[in-house]
């Protein structure tokens, strides 16, 4: 058998040395040029490095085995790989019988043109309306952006000991919420059978987070949308409404038990396509990542991923 192994920010070949005890497994370092190259990819690094290598990864179509290395590691923990332990675990169960694994679903996120913004607008800080990026956990628009922007810039340990939180608390009481509509396929193209068949607004309203979501988990463990399947094809779109910034501060802790869905404020639904529209270009970021700026489509590509899985 051939592995390869990509290893991420902070990352080192003793890292890999554990995974390395079978002499039958030929081993090469960094990203297979095609899918004859290798037969299986490990992957060491938190989020980030999965998203950044995921275009690869599809094209390539090879399973893919994630040992959690980063500062956040919510897909991993989506997957059941909590631990480093937990990915040998599963790599030697791969090594024995190549068994444990299964085909997952990825969001998709597109910039798009939209009525009433001016191309050049669209075109600023944004991604090419041509050129779709993958993410694998949760896309957000609004109060996660600013909390992602302030959390990279914290030191990379700190980021992976409650970062995302640290930089939430002082975001919650200045951050105001935003116009913006979200819209899903018309009644009648709900199967994505013709793309031209319209959009019905399914929220309008100023709103503080708008989140896609194809894990139930973000920002280092948040249950931000717990009724998330990786193999359902749909996104889960939780929204939450205009808030006021101490009851905001209250019902936070409620976030990582998915209790949040029962609060007024908060909309949460099924789609397998929404568009996203504001009043102003605003940052959009998956998996911790900037992506592009809205207006943005998000969709999903069903079974895009193959993982190994404990």
């Amino acid at each position: 058998m051939r592995a390869a192994a990509i290893l991420g920010l902070g990352c080192s070949p003793k890292d890999l040395k554990a995974f390395q005890s079978d002499p039958s497994v030929e081993w090469r370092m960094g990203m297979p040029a095609s899918g004859e190259q290798a037969d299986v990819i490990l992957l060491f690094g938190g989020d980030g490095t999965v998203h950044r290598h995921l275009g690869q990864l599809v094209r390539l179509g090879l399973p893919v085995l994630v040992v959690p290395a980063g500062s956040g590691n919510d897909f991993a923990r989506a997957l059941g790989l909590r631990r480093v332990r937990e990915s040998l675990t599963a790599w030697r169960k791969f090594c024995d019988a190549a068994a444990n694994v299964r085909a997952i679903d990825l969001g998709v996120i597109s910039a798009v043109e939209s009525a009433g913004v001016a191309p050049s607008t669209i075109a600023q800080g944004s991604s090419a309306p041509h050129s779709p990026r993958y993410f694998c956990c949760v896309a957000g628009v609004g109060l996660d952006g600013e909390v992602t922007q302030r959390a990279n810039r914290l030191p990379r340990w700190l980021r992976g000991h409650g970062g995302y939180l640290l930089s939430l608390a002082p975001t919650i009481f200045t951050f105001a919420p935003l116009p913006m509509k979200i819209l899903t396929p018309a009644e009648s193209n709900e199967a994505g059978d013709d793309e031209d068949a319209g959009w019905t607004t399914r929220s309008d309203q100023p709103t503080l987070l708008a989140a896609f979501a194809n894990t139930p988990l973000f920002g280092g463990g948040m249950k931000i949308a717990p009724q998330a399947q990786m193999d359902d094809g749909l996104l889960d779109v939780c929204v939450v409404g205009g808030v006021d910034p101490f009851k905001l501060f209250c019902m936070f802790p409620s976030v990582y038990s998915g209790r949040h869905l029962k609060i007024r404020e908060v909309e949460y639904f099924h789609a397998s396509r929404v568009r996203v529209e504001t009043e102003h270009p605003l940052d959009v970021f998956a998996d911790g990542e900037f992506v592009c700026r809205t207006p943005i489509e998000v969709a999903v590509h069903r079974a895009a991923l193959k993982v190994v899985t404990p």
